[in-house]
């Protein structure tokens, strides 16, 4: 894929580079969300009031060097981020594709996808084409989320694309041994997936889930939280 990490044959430093010059076109969230404190002499007078003056003074007493290294790796995590969203997408695709030669689709099939695999796996058998399909179109509407200006998701769907979406950074983190954020998910899940509910699709008591079917079921996956939220079309169809 054009652009994406998986297509690049460069080393780690030119890797690095292109995840700092991607940094900049992930407008939909700020370096602040995504953990770096800011500085005091950049703030405006309100937004010194919100921070204690304990807090203030240790700002300020962050060395330029170590600020700058802060500021280094938190682009290099919005950077990643962008790139991870794209790579997302053409997997689904790549996953799409080999779901519909599938005359019929099992658990198996999809322990051996890109993306599909790392969904709750008690529900692989409704992963077929057809979802694939809607959990695309859900995944795209959340990675443009990430430009157009950050919105919580609105369905359980687009909360698992979230997850998908770190767990791909994660992959790239891994592979190319990048010098991110310490506990950089953490940070981005407790910005990303506030009260989520999707944690709960991953956990082994059987309880939870017979518990809160009302609500975790398959069939309530694109089914929008609230009235304000909102889920594409095709999603719901």
């Amino acid at each position: 894929m054009a652009g994406s990490i998986g297509a690049m044959s460069a080393d780690d430093d030119d890797i690095t580079e292109e995840l700092l010059a991607d940094a900049d076109k992930l407008t939909g969230l700020s370096l602040e969300l995504l953990g770096l404190d800011p500085h005091p002499d950049g703030m405006t007078p309100e937004q010194r009031l919100q921070f204690d003056p304990e807090d203030l003074a240790e700002m300020a007493a962050v060395s330029p060097e170590d600020r700058q290294q802060a500021v280094t790796q938190t682009r290099l995590l919005a950077g990643l981020l962008w790139n991870s969203s794209s790579i997302l997408i053409d997997q689904l695709f790549r996953d799409l594709g080999t779901l519909s030669k599938l005359e019929t689709v099992t658990p198996s099939d999809i322990a051996g996808t890109s993306v599909l695999s790392s969904l709750p796996p008690q529900f692989a058998s409704n992963f077929d084409s057809k979802f694939t399909q809607k959990f695309i179109v859900v995944a795209a509407d959340v990675t443009a989320s990430l430009v157009r200006g950050w919105t919580a998701p609105g369905c359980l769907a687009a909360e698992l694309a979230v997850r998908c979406l770190l767990d791909q950074a994660e992959i790239t983190e891994d592979i190319y041994e990048l010098d991110l954020p310490e506990d950089w998910r953490a940070q981005v899940e407790e910005v990303l997936l506030e009260d989520a509910d999707s944690e709960a699709l991953f956990s082994d008591s059987l309880d939870v889930l017979e518990d809160d079917a009302d609500r975790l079921g398959f069939e309530y996956w694109f089914k929008p939280y609230n009235a304000w939220d909102t889920v594409p079309p095709y999603a719901r169809s």
